[in-house]
């Protein structure tokens, strides 16, 4: 397949972060199957060649977690990474603090942010990344052990003076918690997940990391594929059954009909722009302000083609309208149906 390099616009991360392209790649489902949260079984060498495609594309930054796979997610990006040219290489920005057991590897992980964790974390993510920093290391959930965040995010403080991490952020925050730890130290960024059927940050979270200069990488804009405009009632059907999508609520009745509603309203929108309902509603996620920049998966090359350009497709007023107009319709996700500013 031939790559063509794309011009990707790119915003400032937060305050003092590096300039990153609107959109990423996200390596949650290359984690591969057999764990609580998997995409089905997946194979590697399409993920590299996929993470290749996407960093030649233009993107230049790979989202991913230790908990994805369980160390396999990271230890695919480490390969793809290290098969680019230095000068071309992404930067690499992943998550901890959530404990899994080997034995049994579909029970749900531990949300633990122990300051020992955290310490033992980042150093097995420098390992399976093969990196000697790692560009931005977040929070992956609030903790479930008892442990203070103001412990937590000083001992994530320590580990960036010590230069094993270069920027520090935190994922499923909510304004307590921001509030909390950015006493401790700058909150450089927040993951929180953002997409049209998910609109809940819009809120309070985007309000206050755009007042406090904390960068915001939304997660699931595609609602983990819903909003593609290839899903249906049959391919629900048909996922695999180690696929947690399965079990989510926005893939079973009665939310996914009003999902597939909503995808259907879309689609003019996404036809007056020669564009994929993909694209239309990530560019709708990133016409929030606030939104520094979206996470988008991708497994083969032809995924991220599918949505690599929708940061170019820039929404009109009327666009906005319309988008409005078929959210209140369908009653599809909960959460603002427009940004109030």
């Amino acid at each position: 397949m031939e790559t063509k390099t794309i011009a990707l616009p790119t915003r400032r991360l937060g305050r003092n972060g590096p300039a990153i392209t609107e959109v990423g790649f996200g390596a949650w489902a290359i984690g591969g199957g057999g764990w609580a949260y998997a995409w089905g079984a997946q194979d590697d060498s399409e993920s590299i060649t996929a993470i290749k495609h996407a960093v030649a594309s233009g993107i230049n930054w790979i989202d991913t977690a230790a908990v994805y796979g369980y160390g396999h997610s990271e230890e695919v990006v480490g390969r793809a990474v290290r098969a680019i040219p230095a000068s071309e290489r992404p930067l690499v920005f992943t998550k901890g603090g959530m404990s899994w057991y080997e034995d049994d590897r579909f029970r749900e992980p531990l949300r633990d942010l122990r300051p020992a964790t955290i310490r033992a974390e980042v150093d097995a993510s420098l390992r399976r990344l093969g990196v000697d920093q790692i560009d931005l290391y977040q929070f992956h959930w609030p903790d479930q052990t008892g442990t203070p965040v103001e412990e937590s995010w000083g001992a994530l403080a320590e580990l960036v003076e010590a230069g094993k991490v270069r920027f520090a952020g935190v994922s499923n925050f909510n304004v307590e918690m921001l509030e909390r730890a950015e006493r401790v130290r700058h909150v450089d960024s927040l993951q929180p997940p953002f997409s049209l059927i998910n609109r809940e940050a819009g809120r309070d979270l985007l309000t206050w990391t755009h007042e406090h200069g904390t960068g915001v990488i939304v997660y699931s804009p595609m609602q983990s594929g819903l909003l593609t405009g290839r899903f249906s009632a049959e391919r629900v059907a048909g996922l695999p059954s180690d696929d947690w999508r399965r079990r989510n609520a926005e893939f079973q009745d009665p939310k996914l009909s009003r999902n597939l509603a909503l995808v259907e309203a879309l689609k003019p929108i996404a036809a007056r722009h020669s564009a994929a309902v993909a694209e239309i509603a990530i560019a709708w996620v990133l016409s929030w302000r606030g939104v520094t920049a979206a996470i988008v998966g991708g497994r083969s090359p032809e995924q991220v083609d599918g949505w690599i350009q929708s940061p170019l497709r820039k929404l009109t007023p009327s666009d906005l309208d319309e988008i409005e107009k078929a959210l209140v319709k369908t009653g599809a996700g909960s959460g603002p149906v427009k940004e109030m500013r």
